[in-house]
């Protein structure tokens, strides 16, 4: 009787120590997880910081491209070409929209022209990505047929 009161007892204490191990593991497995994702988050915070920096930036970036376009001046265009060089650094890279298939995503339609169907005839305003994300969606004028009468 006391025997089999101590496989008793012993088969409870394996059971209870399989337990106690596989909630051990799973919460490791857990803590292991929110550190990944902690991780993953301190990265997108650091690369883009700076979106809120850039974003007031474009506007100036658009005003001395315009004004470059008139004035060819080369002054104007080294500066240009060192501040497109550091926002490229920061991460910062302008779409090629023209004679793309339109997409809401990336791009905003402010006029329709007649041309290809759903295809960018002209870019308006530039639209720039920040690590892989849109930042500014371009401004594009897009093609539509002649309706038939």
């Amino acid at each position: 009787m006391v025997i089999l009161k101590m496989v008793k007892d012993d088969r409870k204490l394996k059971t209870e120590i399989e337990d106690l191990t596989h909630k051990w593991k799973r919460a490791l497995a857990d803590y292991q997880n929110l550190e990944r994702r902690i991780a993953a988050e301190k990265e997108d915070f650091v690369k883009f910081s700076s979106s809120s920096l850039i974003s007031k930036i474009l506007p100036a970036l658009d005003s001395l491209e315009k004004a470059q376009k008139y004035l060819n001046d080369e002054g104007l265009d080294l500066a240009l070409k060192q501040l497109r060089q550091v926002l490229e650094e920061e991460g910062l890279e302008r779409m090629e929209v023209l004679g793309r298939q339109f997409d809401p995503v990336e791009m905003e339609c402010c006029e329709l022209c007649q041309g290809d169907e759903e295809k960018v005839i002209e870019e308006v305003q530039p639209g720039y990505r920040l690590g892989g994300k849109v930042l500014r969606c371009a401004q594009v004028k897009v093609g539509q047929e002649e309706e038939k009468q």
